[in-house]
């Protein structure tokens, strides 16, 4: 008689995240840390304060976690969102937006993006270097997460990354825990719910697509432009599926993650747009005070006679900010948030230059109209 045994299946890393989750909800966070474990933390906690100084720094400090791991693609991607965060603090106080905006309101915006570039560091960061030091111990210390206030989410995710490492789950799972942790501290947040999504410049910014995602590169000696746009700021579900879809822009295509990086690595992040487009942008004010702005742009190209927009630097446009503590509690409630796993369906080909160059060309006309939104309150 033959008995035929049946080959256990092999569980899938969905299975396997649930069955690290239920693990760890049940574990206590009361475990005595020896002398080493409390230096560990120690150190990270002032490492991350170092780097967390403002949006230069917390984008250069991805830039090198990366160059380092390049198995952790979220260290990139995070990157290249936060060089945007940049240009979005910057064009508070360039050329254009500057006309649309009172001071008042401008500091109302960078207030925002700052605070979230600031909490999305101080949560993503830590994260990193625990891996760093597990890696130098050649033992997983993610154990570590909740005296750090990290989500009980992301430690089963490491877990499982330590033992079969998956960086596009690993991706997922950063992308939906940095967007469900702003959730709380900065979109439900009411002192910004009354003074940036409720007014009516944000409002505008939907209007005009401020809000796209640029992932410039060179190819050919001319830049390029790759990215997405994002029209429903406040929705969590709408800024995951973002993420998703700006993942899938730089990494899907080995080549224009090859030339990202490239360009990621030969052009230091300032905040200026300068950075990608010299010959459009300049961090120096090429204009007269007080002069009526003109038209210099046609297809993303310098009229003749056009002088370049200013984009200043973040150290010209803004002074450091210190923070207040990060809100306590853990976003992580239930298994469903999983579902993001599950790879995008539609083909993402990150198509944005003409987009952004007709927005430009918009925000152009709104400062020669110089109608500025508060006459409209």
């Amino acid at each position: 008689m033959t008995i035929f045994f049946r080959k256990k299946q092999e569980q899938s890393p969905i299975e396997v995240i649930k069955e690290e989750l239920k693990k760890r909800t049940s574990v206590q966070k009361t475990a005595n840390l020896s002398e080493e474990e409390m230096k560990i933390l120690e150190q990270i906690k002032q490492e991350t304060e170092v780097w967390n100084k403002n949006n230069v720094t917390r984008t250069k400090a991805y830039l090198e976690f990366y160059q380092q791991h390049p198995e952790v693609h979220w260290a990139f991607l995070g990157h290249m969102v936060s060089r945007n965060g940049g240009w979005n603090m910057t064009d508070l106080k360039g050329e254009m937006l500057s006309r649309l905006l009172s001071d008042k309101e401008k500091q109302s915006f960078f207030s925002f993006l700052e605070r979230g570039n600031w909490l999305i560091f101080q949560d993503a960061y830590p994260q990193f270097l625990i891996y760093r030091e597990s890696l130098k111990r050649n033992r997983p210390l993610f154990f570590l997460f909740p005296f750090l206030n990290i989500s009980v989410f992301m430690e089963a995710i490491w877990n499982c990354f330590w033992r079969n490492s998956n960086p596009y789950f690993l991706t997922i799972a950063l992308i939906i825990n940095e967007q469900s942790y702003l959730e709380k501290r900065v979109i439900q947040n009411h002192i910004y719910k009354n003074k940036v999504f409720q007014k009516l410049e944000f409002k505008l910014q939907e209007l005009l697509s401020l809000n796209h995602i640029l992932f410039p590169y060179k190819k050919g000696g001319a830049t390029y432009l790759k990215g997405q746009t994002l029209y429903h700021f406040e929705s969590l579900h709408e800024r995951i599926l973002l993420g998703k879809r700006l993942y899938a822009v730089l990494f899907k295509n080995k080549d224009v993650l090859a030339l990202t990086e490239q360009w990621a690595n030969r052009h230091p992040h300032t905040g200026s747009r300068k950075d990608y487009w010299p010959a459009i942008f300049n961090a120096v004010h090429e204009g007269l005070p007080g002069e009526k702005y003109q038209f210099q742009l046609k297809s993303c190209k310098l009229r003749p006679g056009g002088r370049r927009i200013y984009s200043p630097t973040i150290e010209n446009a803004w002074e450091n900010v210190r923070h207040a503590e990060a809100e306590k509690g853990d976003w992580f409630e239930h298994v469903h948030v999983l579902d993001y796993f599950n790879e995008l369906e539609d083909t993402i080909n990150g198509e944005i230059q003409d987009a952004y160059c007709k927005t430009l060309e918009r925000l152009e006309l709104a400062a020669l109209a110089k109608k500025t939104v508060t006459i409209w309150h």
